[in-house]
Parts: C-alpha cells; sequence; structure tokens
C-alpha cells in the first residue's frame, strides 16, 4: 500500500497578531509592501483620495509620520503571506555560503553551496524555491518546498573578467543576494570585486567556446529519489532548526501526508490500449504480438530516401537492411533480431529507389534538394514518405545548415510528402536499435495509420489541445491547437498562430466546434486543453459566442489547464517505495480549489520496473467551466475528466516510450517549434491533417 506524501510543510505563525508602521505612499528607494485599506480601518480615510486605496510598509522604516496599526495574519491573508517571503529571505540570507533572490512571483529562491563539487571555473549549488500558501492542502498556512537543480556561480568577479561582453550576463550575485544585471542596485554597482556572475545559458555558451568548462552529458536518469533526498536534507539542516522555528511553528511531522482515502485513483482500464488483435498496457508488446490497430488502405505507400551522396553504403548497410531484412546483429554482445518495416507495422509498402534524392555539398542541403524535388510528381492514388538521412544534428543549432531541416519539412509538405528525418552518425551505433520501433510507429502515423487507440467508449464530445512553443531567438511564443472529434485519441485538424493572434485562434477553435456540432448536434460538451490559463475575454468567450449564436449556449465548455512543464512547484513521494519514491501511476491528489496532481509514468502496479527515463514528475490539471460551475463540484466529472487527460498521454505515436502529459498539449507544441522556422505564414493543407511533425 503506497503512501504518498507532499512536499509541503503546514506551519502556524509564532504570533497571530503583528503591529507594523505603515505610511500612506511608497516609501523611496526601498522595497514596499502593500495592504488594502480595509485590512487597517473600519472605515475608508475621510481625508485621503479615493484612488489611494492601499497602504506600504518595508517591515524596517519606523518614521514618526507611520501609521502604527496591528495586522491578525488570519484576517489579512495576502499581506501576512509577503511578511512571512520577507521573514524567509532575511532568515536564509544571514547563513553563511547561501545566496538568496526572488522569483518572478516573489518566491523566495535559496541556492545551497554544494561542497562536494569543485571546479577551476565555478562553485555549484542547489537550488531550492520556498512558497508561501493558505489552504490548499492543510486547514492553515503552508510552506511548499522546492528542489530546482543546480546552478554555477563564477570564482572570478566582472572586476576580474576583462574583454568580455556584458550582454552575456543575465544575474549577478553580490554579497548573496542575485540581482540581474541591467537591475543592479547604484551602491551595489560600485562594488564590482563582490560582484560574481551567475552561468546563464549565454555565459555557458562563451565558457564552453574558450574551453573553461566542459559540455553537459545529457543521460535519462532518475530525478525523483534526488529530488526527494534534497529537501529531505534541506528540511533537517535548515528549517527543522531551533532558529528556524523561533519564526515559523513547522507541523511536528514536517512535510504533509496525503490521507490514504484523499488519494484518487483513474480506472485501471486507463492503461490498456487497443490493438488490432486486443489490448496491451505496453506499446512495444501490443505492436509486436497484436498488431497494429489499423493499417493503411485504398493507396500505395512509397518510401524514398534523401541523403548525402557519399553515404550512400552506410545507408544500404543499415537503415535500409533494416527496413527491409530486420535487425540480425549483437547488441552489447548479445544477439537481437527485429520484423522488418512491412511486418512491424502491418503494412504493405514499397521504397521507390528512382526517387531517391543525393545532394553533394553539406553546406548547400536544401538548395540541391530544392532543385530536385522542383518537378516533383506523385503517382495517383500514392502517398509518399521521404525518409531524410541529416549530416547534421538537431542538437547542433550552430551549424549553418541547421535550417534545412526546417526547410526541407516544409518543402515537402507543399508536396504532399511527410518525412521522417534520422541523423547519419545513429546509423552504424549499436544503440540505433533502440530507435527502430520508435521510428517504425512514427512511420506508421505519418502514412496515416493507427498504432494503437485508447479503449474507450467513444463519447459525443470534441477535444481541442492547445500547446505553445517560444524559439530561444523569437520575440513571441507560437501557438498549436490540435482537435480530436471523439475521444479515441485520433486527431483530424491541426494549425499554429503566433500568441498575438489571439482572435484567429478563438476562430479557429469555433469552427472545428461547428462542424462537429454538424456532425453530433447532440454533443454532450467541448473540452479544452489548455497550455496555460486561459483568457476569459480574448480566448475563451469568442467561443462562448459561437455557441450561443448556434443555439448551443447551454454546451458546457469545460477547460483543463494542463501544466506544460512537469510540476516541480508541488510534487509527491511514495514514502513506502524504497526504490524511487514514485507513487503508483494514475494516481491523483487534490492541491486546491480545482487544482490536481496526476502521477503518470509505467509504474502501473507497486513492484513495476522502472527505468531511468521513466520517472516522470506529476502534472498539475487545472479546470475552469464558466458557464457550468456546478460540473466541477462533482467528484464523478473531475475524475472523467483526468482519467482523459491521462489516456491521451498514452497516444504518443513518435516513440513507443510512455509520457507523462497528455499528446493534446503535446502534439501541438510540437507544430509550434517547427512552424517559426517555415517561410510561409500558413501551413499547408495537407500538413493540417497529417502528423508530419513526429
Amino acid at each position: 500500500m503506497q503512501q504518498i506524501q507532499l512536499n509541503i510543510i503546514p506551519f502556524k505563525p509564532v504570533e497571530e497578531k503583528l503591529t507594523f508602521h505603515f505610511y500612506g505612499d511608497k516609501l523611496p528607494d526601498r522595497i514596499n509592501y502593500s495592504i488594502k485599506w480595509d485590512k487597517l480601518f473600519d472605515k475608508f480615510p475621510e481625508d485621503r483620495e479615493a484612488n489611494k486605496q492601499s497602504y506600504f510598509t518595508d517591515f524596517v522604516t519606523h518614521n514618526e509620520d507611520a501609521i502604527i496599526k496591528e495586522v491578525d495574519v488570519f484576517n489579512a491573508i495576502n499581506f501576512s503571506e509577503k511578511y512571512f517571503r520577507y521573514q524567509l529571505f532575511n532568515y536564509f540570507r544571514a547563513i553563511p555560503n547561501t545566496v538568496v533572490q526572488s522569483n518572478f512571483i516573489d518566491d523566495v529562491e535559496v541556492w545551497i553551496l554544494d561542497e562536494k563539487v569543485e571546479h577551476r571555473t565555478y562553485k555549484t549549488y542547489n537550488k531550492f524555491t520556498l512558497k508561501v500558501d493558505y489552504k490548499n492542502i492543510s486547514n492553515g498556512y503552508e510552506l511548499v518546498v522546492a528542489y530546482n537543480g543546480t546552478t554555477r556561480i563564477m570564482h572570478q568577479s566582472v572586476e576580474e573578467l576583462t574583454d568580455i561582453d556584458t550582454e552575456i550576463y543575465k544575474n549577478i550575485n553580490c554579497n548573496g543576494v542575485v540581482y540581474p544585471f541591467l537591475k543592479i542596485p547604484e551602491h551595489i554597482a560600485a562594488m564590482r570585486e563582490f560582484q560574481f556572475p551567475v552561468i546563464g545559458k549565454k555565459l555557458a555558451g562563451y565558457l564552453l567556446a574558450s574551453g573553461q568548462i566542459e559540455k553537459k552529458e545529457n543521460k535519462p536518469r532518475n530525478a525523483y529519489l534526488p529530488y526527494f533526498d534534497n529537501i529531505q536534507a534541506f528540511y533537517k539542516n535548515y528549517l527543522n532548526t531551533p532558529a528556524f522555528k523561533k519564526i515559523f511553528k513547522l507541523h511536528p511531522h514536517g512535510f504533509f501526508n496525503v490521507f490514504d482515502e484523499k488519494v484518487l485513483t483513474t480506472d485501471r482500464e486507463s492503461n490498456e490500449l487497443q490493438f488490432r488483435d486486443g489490448t496491451n498496457i505496453n506499446p512495444f508488446n501490443g505492436i509486436n504480438l497484436l498488431k497494429p490497430y489499423k493499417s493503411v488502405t485504398g493507396c500505395h505507400i512509397k518510401l524514398f530516401f534523401i541523403f548525402n551522396e557519399e553515404d550512400g553504403n552506410l545507408i544500404k548497410e543499415t537503415i535500409y537492411e533494416y527496413i527491409t531484412k530486420g535487425w540480425h546483429k549483437p547488441v552489447n554482445n548479445i544477439e537481437k533480431h527485429t520484423k522488418n518495416l512491412e511486418r512491424f507495422i502491418n503494412q504493405t509498402l514499397s521504397i521507390d529507389k528512382t526517387r531517391r534524392i543525393t545532394f553533394t555539398d553539406n553546406n548547400n542541403i536544401f538548395e540541391e534538394v530544392k532543385e530536385q524535388l522542383k518537378d516533383f510528381k506523385g503517382e495517383p492514388n500514392t502517398r509518399y514518405i521521404a525518409i531524410y538521412i541529416s549530416p547534421i544534428s538537431k542538437d547542433d543549432k550552430e551549424n549553418p545548415q541547421h535550417l534545412a531541416y526546417y526547410k526541407l519539412k516544409e518543402l515537402l509538405l507543399k508536396k504532399e510528402i511527410s518525412s521522417q528525418v534520422i541523423y547519419k552518425d545513429h546509423l552504424d551505433k549499436e544503440a540505433f536499435y533502440n530507435f527502430l520501433s520508435n521510428i517504425y510507429v512514427a512511420l506508421l502515423a505519418k502514412m496515416g495509420g493507427i498504432p494503437w487507440r485508447l479503449k474507450a467508449d467513444n463519447e459525443d464530445e470534441i477535444i481541442i489541445g492547445i500547446g505553445a512553443f517560444k524559439p530561444q531567438e523569437a520575440e513571441e511564443r507560437f501557438v498549436g491547437s490540435a482537435f480530436c472529434f471523439g475521444n479515441y485519441g485520433v486527431f483530424e485538424n491541426f494549425n499554429c498562430f503566433r500568441k498575438s493572434e489571439t482572435t484567429e485562434l478563438a476562430g479557429s477553435i469555433s469552427n472545428a466546434v461547428e462542424q462537429y456540432l454538424e456532425r453530433k448536434p447532440d454533443a454532450k460538451r467541448v473540452i479544452i486543453h489548455f497550455y496555460k490559463e486561459i483568457s476569459d475575454k480574448e480566448e475563451l468567450q469568442p467561443i462562448l459566442n459561437m455557441l450561443g449564436q448556434l443555439g448551443k449556449s447551454d454546451l458546457p465548455v469545460i477547460v483543463i489547464t494542463v501544466n506544460k512543464t512537469e510540476s516541480r512547484e508541488i510534487v509527491g513521494f511514495d514514502i513506502k517505495n524504497t526504490k524511487g519514491k514514485m507513487p503508483v501511476s494514475g494516481s491523483i491528489v487534490r492541491i486546491g480549489k480545482n487544482k490536481y496532481l496526476l502521477f503518470n509514468s509505467i509504474r502501473y502496479f507497486e513492484d513495476s520496473k522502472l527505468s531511468e527515463k521513466d520517472y516522470h514528475f506529476p502534472i498539475k490539471l487545472s479546470f475552469k467551466c464558466n458557464s457550468h460551475p456546478e460540473l466541477l463540484e462533482d467528484n464523478d466529472t473531475i475524475k472523467q475528466l483526468i482519467d482523459q487527460v491521462y489516456q491521451f498521454s498514452r497516444m504518443y505515436w513518435k516513440s513507443i516510450s510512455q509520457q507523462n502529459l497528455p499528446v493534446t498539449t503535446l502534439y501541438p507544441e510540437m507544430v509550434a517549434r517547427i512552424y517559426p522556422y517555415f517561410d510561409d505564414e500558413n501551413i499547408p493543407d495537407f500538413g493540417r491533417n497529417n502528423l508530419w511533425f513526429l
């Protein structure tokens, strides 16, 4: 039996009533904390301007003109949270070998020096975030303790660093406090010998190029157990101490344990995937033993290769051999065998050697391929898939030909050709064996087949997914959309917009809902999986207006915000699971009003074995239903909706590995990662109804 513990510590203030010195206007050159007038007075002061609703304090200044008032910490929650954050900041600032800062939402970040790591260029710090909440989980104040990995601070000060472009500085540590480089206070700016740069992306790139640091390895690892160990050590060394307990009365049991009856679970059948000849919880076993759910009929499927001419023999001896005959050679000294592509995906196809495209100059890839594709005309009733063997890694973003990947994608889409990109240097590696199944599943999906679908009863509802991505060099975010007409997990339309194009996004959603209602006039509801909190005015209201115009104003529109990144703000651990602390997949914990954590991994059973890459952090789900808020009070409805999110995480056809995020937001994000690099404003029509982006 599992026992879920959250990284939340309930606490009580040492004193319930505190006295502060307030001022009618902000104190100059100080950090000001505001409080609403009605927390200080029974009625609004007669001699005060009506627009001045707040009073201010810095918790330090005691001038003669101050308004001295007692504040009840349980009556002024918002103000009290600010004061508690102020106390946390100053408590840690006084501890040697720590660095503190307030993040963009004013939570307190504490960096603890990791004395075990030694490097000639930098010091390494473990990062923790402390967040103060009220009554999300418990009956009072709560302290969230989150671990955020590591950061690095240079040994050299800015005074010692010469001949360096200051634009690569983002944050500076001075005497244990971090300041944005462009917002360093005047009195700090003069202390150049005490300003030490925090190593961000730009500075890391400079130090890597100059040989002062090494490239980090991106190996999969179980981050769950280190997270647990780090917050436990932080609690023991810095919170569960006499000094800290002078400012906060922590719960005697420390971190909060969720009562068993408060832990919901998804339906056990939600782990089941439907294949042609049965169901299985494992995508690889399902396809291998039970065959893909649906093959492609009514057309010929033809593959052709795009590659550098000098790589011809390598391709013939590797990927061509695997596709046509299967893999039959050792991996780590153990003989391995796989089916060929046709047998694995149960799809009749051919390789069209007459259409292969070769180039000779790796610095001119797109131009050479474009010239050869210029007169490409496909045969009738034929669907083409291009396999591009790229000489450039997708991670090599500094390469001048990196954009060829995106340009080729767009060019092929205009010719109604999907593509699969494979990095050349992977082909002759033993590890490529592990990628073959992923490539084959993605190829079937791009052909128009269905590797597997959800084992679910079809509901009369449209499911809309919205995801987003912001390229590092772009000024704005790009937002992708995906529409699923029914809950089997099969999508019918994709698109992408700039973040500023909210009208166009709302219009596309409205059009999709309208089309669905034409097919299913008795639809029960509209479900939207959104990558952030949806804007009522700009994004949600146009949809509600459209439903009103169609006479469907009573049709519920339920918006589920799916935390895009793995939620490390609030995390849960199975403290009885000594191997990795991962709760059983499908566990659900309420963490606030209409907010839930969903644990999503392959730990389907308490004795399931997980590899390093299988330790997924929980995702955070928030619910909104403006037209029918009562639906969110129904536990059965909430559980059903979470169950649906959980199932959509199993519909990822880019690989056979379990994901923790649903494809309703993952697929649109994948579109949004590629679309910004297209030359045309619109995705080609063929690309709106095809999984070309996998």
